[in-house]
Parts: C-alpha cells; structure tokens; sequence
C-alpha cells in the first residue's frame, strides 16, 4: 500500500502501521523476529557483550523485511518512519502477547 500522508504523531501513525501488516504471516513473521531481538537483548545484558546487540538488529529487521519483501508485498514503514515503525513494532508485539491486537486491527480496519 503506497500513502503520500506524512505521520507526525505515534498515534496517528499507528493505525497506517497495522495496515502495513494485514497479512497474518507477516505478523507472524515480526513477532518472531522480534522475539529473536529480545533473547538477543537480554544475553547483552545477562553477558554484558554489546555484540548481541547486533544479532538483535539483524533477526528483528531480518523476518520483518522477509514478511514485507515477499508476504505483504509492501515497502517496510521502517524506511519513512524508522522511529514511529520500531516503537510500533515492539507496540504489535505486546498488543499480540497480550491479546489485544485484534481489537486493535479491527479499529485499524484490518480484516
């Protein structure tokens, strides 16, 4: 989906993100990823090894841009809006394990 609007506001932002994401598999595919980057975020911390911070750079964009690139068939948000996708992206995530992303979809106008 190509939009010309500029998003100034996370909020306004949010809903053009989940639309961004209307495939499931791509979902699937972001949630991975971002659990990846977690697990690598966390053995930074536990190791105190700044390296893992690299593996959770690479896994978390990774799976995303396999799930645009070649499910959603769409540009990742990431190359317009690097801040408003990746604090939308880790918002997806705990909407997901939480159990609120369908809620939140269906407000977006994802079916």
């Amino acid at each position: 989906m190509t939009e010309t609007k500029k998003y100034e506001t996370l909020q306004e932002f949010w809903p053009f993100y989940l639309r961004e994401h209307s495939n499931k598999m791509n979902r699937i595919f972001h949630f991975i990823g971002t659990t990846c980057a977690l697990v690598f975020i966390l053995s930074a911390i536990f190791y105190l090894n700044a390296w893992y911070l690299l593996g959770a750079l690479f896994s978390g964009y990774f799976f995303a841009w396999i799930g645009h690139f070649f499910l959603e068939k769409n540009r990742p948000a990431t190359f317009t809006y690097p801040f408003k996708s990746f604090v939308s992206d880790w918002r997806m995530y705990f909407c997901t394990i939480t159990g609120q992303l369908g809620k939140e979809l269906q407000k977006a106008g994802v079916k």
